[in-house]
């Protein structure tokens, strides 16, 4: 009878190492975990985790990445989860190039009012991105009190879109609180995905490079470019919010001009007629911009099946009571922010590489329209940093994977950047082979 006991001690202590003892079932295959952090009063943040489900004898062997989604508003837990790069897809299929297999995975519905977090009230909205930094610095303050064996894991930040604003200052301020012993965390690096990190110079590269792919003619960029420069004054006076409206108009005109290309990939197959942008006509600005930066406004079927995934199952799997709704809150996170939007981050990434050891990246699709590669090396050449120099002479290799050149990356220091084949604004999803090459350039793993 000892001996039974002792194996089943042994048992039982050989599990615990495998798995934390906050691991639940939730939603899909493996164990998980979820919860919510109150990072300020009135203000609630939600994070999902999945744990590896790579054979090791514990999770922690393996790093934690953090996805972000854009936005602002978007929801990491629902689009990036089943549209991008989590176990499961939308419809309910096995993702075969899932990260999960081979890092530990954590969704951040960020800023607060995306996806399940949500606001006590109308004053508990972020405005700015320094508050969206420091409110993630909370999340993670609280996700360590949770799980105290990640404080020694190495951390890394993903993210996308309006996440490339988010994710270097929610970098910055980590690394700061670490500096200051407020936080304890293992904090590696931060890459950027197709990254709104200077919109202005993304919207002055979409004339030209629609231009050049033959998706409009001469005259057609001549006016996208007009409103483009409109948008650029208004940067320049500092007028924030009249930027964002003119941002709006400026996507407006590269619908009427384009006949509705598809923001997020240029080669996606549209209508090609007048549908679209008749109902586009018919909304204000502001929910022009709301569909199209967070619901994404590719394919509203799509939408409405994660809608009803994410009230539906999701909801019920992961016990979330909260009385609001998942989404409910998204559009408002959005126009609280419109004062902010257009504002750039590029400073903030200059601070990272000349402040800190973190390793910084940005990776970006050649088919994305919407945060068009152009715009991204303009403001990268544009950025003050001490190792500048010798990152511009530095050589730009290809990234081959299974003998298919998948895109190009240069490199010198602590900076990167990606050059993405055959992938528009999802990275994860288009092109997960050049998406694995990134990983493991950060985490050592994919």
């Amino acid at each position: 009878m000892a001996g039974r006991a002792i194996i089943a001690l042994l048992a039982l202590l050989g599990f615990a190492g495998l798995a934390s003892v906050d691991a639940r079932k939730g939603y899909g295959p493996g164990d998980q975990d979820w919860g919510f952090v109150d990072v300020r009063t009135g203000a609630h943040m939600f994070y999902w985790l999945y744990y590896t489900t790579a054979n090791v004898s514990s999770y922690t062997e393996r790093p934690l990445a953090i996805w972000l989604q854009g936005g602002p508003g978007a929801s990491s837990t629902g689009y990036g989860n089943f549209e991008e790069l989590g176990p499961l897809k939308l419809d309910g299929s096995y993702r075969d190039w899932t990260w999960v297999k081979d890092m530990n995975v954590m969704f951040i519905d960020n800023p607060v009012g995306s996806g399940f977090s949500y606001v006590d009230g109308s004053s508990y909205y972020t405005t700015n991105n320094k508050q969206i930094a420091l409110d993630l610095v909370e999340l993670m303050k609280g996700f360590y009190t949770n799980h105290p064996e990640f404080k020694t894991v190495p951390l890394h930040i993903f993210c996308e879109s309006y996440g490339g604003k988010m994710a270097p200052e929610f970098a910055l301020e980590l690394d700061y609180a670490i500096k200051r012993g407020e936080i304890e965390s293992n904090f590696v690096s931060v890459a950027l995905g197709d990254p709104w990190t200077s919109p202005i110079d993304s919207v002055l590269s979409w004339a030209p490079f629609l231009l050049q792919l033959g998706i409009v003619d001469q005259d057609g960029h001549d006016k996208i470019e007009a409103s483009a420069l409109k948008t650029k004054d208004y940067v320049d006076r500092e007028k924030w919010t009249q930027a964002t409206l003119q941002w709006s108009s400026t996507q407006s005109v590269v619908l009427r001009e384009s006949k509705g290309v598809d923001f997020y990939n240029v080669e996606t197959p549209t209508l090609g007629d007048q549908y679209r942008l008749m109902s586009r006509a018919a909304m204000t600005p502001e929910e022009v911009m709301y569909r199209t930066l967070v619901k994404f406004d590719v394919d509203e079927d799509r939408d409405k099946l994660l809608e009803d995934l994410m009230l539906g199952p999701v909801t019920e799997a992961l016990g979330i009571n909260t009385g609001v709704k998942w989404g409910a809150q998204s559009g408002t996170t959005f126009t609280k922010l419109m004062g902010d939007f257009m504002k750039p981050a590029v400073d903030v990434v200059g601070e990272l590489l000349n402040n800190t050891t973190v390793k910084v990246g940005v990776f970006s699709g050649g088919l994305d329209l919407i945060c068009a590669t152009p715009g991204a090396v303009n403001w990268i050449e544009a950025m003050e940093w001490s190792a500048k120099p010798s990152y511009q002479v530095s050589p730009r290799v290809g990234i081959t994977v299974d003998r298919v050149l998948e895109g190009y990356e240069k490199t010198y220091g602590n900076f990167s950047m990606f050059w993405v084949n055959r992938a528009g604004h999802m990275v994860p999803a288009d092109n997960p082979a050049a998406m694995s090459h990134i990983l493991r350039h950060f985490t050592k793993f994919g």
